[in-house]
């Protein structure tokens, strides 16, 4: 006999059946987290694979054709000549070969056998007050003399300092290049000390980037972790538009922001939603955009019925602001059609901020967005500003990248000159410069002077 049951029953038994199932597509979620974090390809896994993918290859475009071919040195650029001359027979059928034309191929190479230079030191006594005065040459790195007396020259410990800190080698595959490469034989020590040195030598710069990145009118700010003799420690990168300068602290606290940027930093600050950039209190904030969204993509993964209206909103609001600037960029809103957008957009998100949320996921998302509401289109209110932090992602990617490689660093000096030189380095490419070229004509300074890349 069928069982009968009541109303109540009914809608018990269903949301049973709705819990079973949730219950069973989070596990599976949980399983394959679980499977991912043990491969060791999953951090760069790209998830499922697109239905409709691009096509591979090359991609259609002015930069391909003649003008992605590597170009023809110039005449006087050309150091050798060589003839590749015919064979007087055919390598087929033996006859005689007659020659129609002559071509011309071109061929770059690498010099493989170093340069060996005797500097011949003189060295005097001044006839007033009796003091030691020794000669130096432009190419000279160092005054040193006797069991210290055969040393790298300038490019060569530029080489070692971009390998290390920008290529990401390691200091036994820099002395392995060295040697394969060159024939030059260099210890894991010596390659450790032309680092430490040129962190040293570099300290005045790099005083002269944390000093202009102070005066910026914007700075993008974030932070991860490192390593320091194996112990957690943390590299913050601050981001100008001129500048960047990276600081290795031994603790995720707000010292290194307050002893960079200073605690009256006026300027705009563009973040992550880190709670002590709050003790800027003179500096006008941006919340990175992207995170919000990211969180709200998070949030519609689990969320079910009515907990997905929130973050929709949420994300949608956020997305029309960015439209908006698009579309005042593009000149197709006025500057007072701005202003009455942006008061809608915040009305908007304070409307749907406000009331309580019985998701508590949701909850979470609108306490964080209420602490900081007025922080989420400043960059509707400047022109030519980030509504996300990309800037500071990009800069921590490249200290990440080493992070993977060789894990932190094994002192604090080393640290030390880890953050002198990512910040040289990363401050040349944004301005376009060599950082190898910088480098090695600093080493020839006996006074490095605080003049920044130009």
């Amino acid at each position: 006999m069928e069982e009968r049951l009541c109303h109540g029953c009914l809608a018990l038994r269903r949301r049973v059946e709705e819990l079973e199932a949730e219950k069973q597509r989070l596990l599976q979620l949980l399983e394959a987290e679980r499977r991912a974090g043990k491969r060791q390809a999953a951090p760069f896994s790209k998830g499922m694979l697109q239905k409709k993918p691009k096509k591979p290859g090359r991609k259609a475009g002015d930069h391909y054709g003649k003008k992605g071919h590597r170009p023809p040195p110039p005449a006087d650029q050309i150091d050798e000549t060589h003839e590749a001359l015919l064979s007087p027979t055919c390598p087929d059928c033996g006859g005689p070969v007659a020659e129609t034309e002559v071509q011309q191929q071109y061929q770059v190479e690498i010099p493989r056998r170093p340069i060996q230079r005797q500097f011949n030191v003189h060295i005097g006594c001044c006839g007033c007050c009796g003091r030691r005065v020794q000669g130096r040459h432009p190419l000279q790195t160092s005054d040193a003399l006797g069991a210290a007396a055969s040393q790298l020259g300038p490019d060569a410990q530029a080489a070692v300092v971009d390998l290390n800190k920008n290529a990401g080698l390691s200091h036994g595959k820099v002395i392995a290049l060295f040697r394969q490469l060159f024939g030059i034989t260099l210890s894991r020590g010596g390659s450790a000390h032309v680092v430490l040195r040129a962190g040293r030598r570099c300290q005045p710069i790099y005083q002269a980037l944390c000093r202009s990145v102070r005066r910026s009118a914007w700075v993008v700010a974030d932070e991860t972790g490192w390593r320091v003799g194996g112990r957690l420690a943390w590299l913050h990168g601050f981001v100008g538009p001129h500048a960047t300068a990276y600081v290795i602290a031994p603790t995720h606290s707000h010292e290194p922001a307050e002893r960079l940027l200073g605690l009256d930093y006026c300027g705009t600050l563009i973040h992550d939603g880190w709670s002590p950039y709050d003790r800027f209190v003179n500096a006008r904030h941006q919340q990175c955009n992207q995170h919000i969204l990211r969180r709200c993509r998070e949030i519609l993964e689990t969320a079910r019925r009515g907990a997905v209206c929130f973050p929709r909103r949420i994300a949608l609001l956020l997305r029309q602001g960015l439209a908006l600037r698009d579309r005042h960029s593009a000149g197709q809103v006025s500057d007072h059609g701005l202003a009455v957008a942006r008061g809608r957009l915040q009305n908007a998100l304070e409307d749907a901020v406000f009331p309580s949320k019985t998701n508590a996921a949701n909850e979470r998302l609108a306490k964080h967005l209420w602490n900081y509401l007025d922080q989420f289109f400043t960059f509707l209110h400047v022109p030519g500003l980030d509504a996300t932090n990309w800037r500071a992602e990009l800069a921590m990617r490249f200290g990440v990248l080493l992070r993977k490689v060789w894990g932190g660093n094994r002192t604090w000096p080393g640290a030390q000159a880890q953050a002198v030189l990512m910040s040289l380095w990363r401050t040349c490419w944004q301005r376009g410069v060599i950082a190898l070229d910088f480098v090695s004509d600093r080493l020839r300074c006996r006074v490095i002077p605080a003049v920044l890349p130009p």
